[in-house]
């Protein structure tokens, strides 16, 4: 009877008690969030998913490579032959792009660290990569012209849209992604898998098919 009696007729002590609950939560959420942001490395965090806010202490790490990035993309651009592709994007990415594999430029992306690419690989002209989520490529894979493959994503909430939402995009061995294909974050696509030109692939594609349309749906099996 009493908690009724709180509940119903003592409206302004039971709404100071919410909201002061409510504010302790709040302080306890942002309490949480600053300790996991200060302990943890901004680039580990980024390839564990989580989400990492402009406000973010560690944030100023990232711009230091997205404008080295900016700077190296110049020359990547400028190249000449497919050598000086292999060797300035082996800098940009820090891991050597292997002999086999060929790239052709313009090549567009915003962060560059966190792509990894196989062997035997052909990249064509005009691709996106945005991979602060993680882009990986392995062996024999075939990516057609102007294809994006997007790891980004900001929340729906308006108040808080400028943070980022990261997810790895994998595309497995011997697959082909056509023409102006776009990959959503999280995607995986499958082994030997054909994604269709101008499709977007908004979730897994499984190994031995073929996906084609807005969104990506299965055309048939391989």
């Amino acid at each position: 009877m009493i908690g009724l009696e709180i509940i119903t007729g003592g409206g302004n002590a039971w709404t100071t008690f919410v909201c002061n609950k409510n504010r302790s939560i709040s302080a306890q959420e942002n309490s949480t969030r600053d300790m996991s942001q200060t302990n943890k490395d901004i680039f580990d965090r980024m390839k564990a998913g989580e989400t990492i806010r402009l406000d973010d202490p560690q944030y100023q790490k990232v711009w230091e490579v997205v404008t080295r990035t900016l700077r190296l993309s110049v020359a990547l651009n400028a190249s000449t032959d497919v050598d000086q592709v292999r060797q300035r994007l082996s800098e940009m990415t820090g891991s050597k792009v292997d002999d086999t594999t060929m790239v052709f430029v313009p090549f567009y992306t915003n962060f560059g660290r966190f792509i990894q690419i196989g062997k035997n690989v052909f990249i064509n002209h005009a691709c996106t990569f945005l991979d602060m989520g993680g882009i990986t490529i392995e062996d024999d894979v075939l990516i057609g012209p102007k294809v994006n493959l997007i790891t980004e994503n900001h929340p729906i909430d308006p108040g808080d849209r400028k943070a980022l939402v990261l997810s790895p995009v994998v595309v497995k061995r011997n697959a082909w992604i056509g023409a102006s294909a776009t990959i959503l974050p999280g995607v995986t696509i499958g082994e030997n898998s054909v994604v269709a030109a101008g499709a977007v692939v908004t979730s897994d594609v499984q190994p031995n098919t073929i996906v084609g349309g807005v969104p990506a749906r299965i055309i048939k099996k391989i």
